[in-house]
């Protein structure tokens, strides 16, 4: 090769050998696009543990939302007590799969009549609808309470990251005073005092129905369990908020709710989606402990907790009562944390790095 041809701009051609089918066939191969969830859900679903939890979880949810529907018991339903007839006091305290004198009389009669599984408490109501019905007040309280936390965690905790100075001092100052106070506590004054205060103010109103205590329970949950979501999410916005792209927001005169909104909180949805699923347990074990001291849910209205104190007067005599609430909060609390360590595991950057 001469020197022209060295310094000349057109290739030579005979320098290059074609590729081979299965070089052309490598070179085309590409990796499928993913992103940062896809990638989360992919070691999701590796964790077997995780999915059988969350399984368990819709399965326990579309029960309780479901089955007292179709369930010919109702869970306030006096079984032996009929307008104009004696008491029937044999439907009390049943045994599972156990009937009262007036439904064997019905079964000897040619009619069908429908188990009561899990027997019947001490004022002859099915337990087993009681129990579906308690896990369905339960969940409630765990999810609507976890809303509740994550819209004040995230607006006082972005607020506070993303303004910093002394706004920031502020606030987690506050929440530094709150972290301090004992929370079970705090949760039995709080709910005994709001009790009193929300007998008249709620009188002859919607929010009736829902009775003091549950009122009570959410605006205890909103006044104490916000500081941790709170105290993450400014973390994350500390991080974030000298990122190029926010910088950048700012230099073109973006108001601050709206970096907030469009380019902080988005990048934050791992941390809210982890805290969230883990906080719904906490919420369902402290409304049962509150409703297990009588500070729960009203009666008739079941729950979990309040199932399980009722249990207590016949624990000797029929402890199947106590058992079958306990092991229902177990297997929910248990489900959800276990769901709940799966996402963090799946989607916390940290652990996969």
């Amino acid at each position: 090769m001469n020197n022209m041809e060295k310094l000349s701009l057109h290739p030579n051609l005979d320098c290059f050998a074609p590729a081979t089918d299965a070089e052309k066939e490598y070179m085309v191969q590409m990796r499928p696009s993913t992103t940062f969830f896809k990638d989360g859900l992919k070691r999701l679903k590796k964790n077997k543990v995780a999915v059988v939890s969350f399984f368990v979880i819709i399965l326990v949810t579309l029960s309780a939302i479901i089955l007292p529907m179709f369930w010919p018991y109702s869970y306030d339903k006096m079984l032996g007590v009929n307008p104009g007839k004696p008491v029937d006091s044999s439907f009390n305290n049943l045994a599972p799969f156990q009937y009262g004198k007036t439904e064997l009389k019905r079964m000897d009669a040619g009619e069908k009549v429908f188990p009561h599984i899990f027997g019947t408490d001490a004022q002859g109501r099915d337990y087993f609808i009681r129990v579906v019905y308690g896990a369905r007040v339960s969940l409630s309280v765990g999810f609507f309470a976890s809303l509740i936390v994550l819209i004040i965690g995230l607006t006082v905790g972005s607020i506070a990251g993303y303004c910093g100075g002394k706004v920031d001092l502020v606030i987690m100052r506050i929440v530094d005073i709150i972290y301090s106070l004992p929370d079970m506590l705090m949760i039995i004054l709080l709910s005994t005092v709001l009790k009193s205060a929300l007998t008249d103010l709620i009188a002859g109103t919607v929010l009736e129905k829902l009775g003091v205590n549950m009122i009570s329970l959410f605006i205890v949950f909103g006044l104490l369990y916000w500081v941790s979501m709170s105290r993450q999410i400014r973390g994350q916005i500390l991080s974030l908020r000298e990122q190029e792209y926010v910088l950048a927001a700012r230099a073109t005169g973006a108001p601050g709710k709206w970096i907030i909104l469009k380019h902080l909180l988005p990048n934050c949805i791992s941390v809210v989606v982890i805290s969230t699923a883990l906080q719904i347990p906490s919420a369902i074990f402290t409304e049962s402990y509150l409703s297990f001291l009588g500070l729960g849910v009203n009666a008739p209205m079941p729950s979990l907790g309040s199932l399980a104190s009722d249990a207590l007067n016949g624990l000797n005599t029929y402890p199947s009562r106590l058992v079958i609430p306990a092991i229902a909060i177990s297997l929910i609390v248990l489900s959800l944390n276990l769901f709940g360590d799966g996402l963090r595991d799946a989607f916390d950057p940290k652990l996969n790095s």
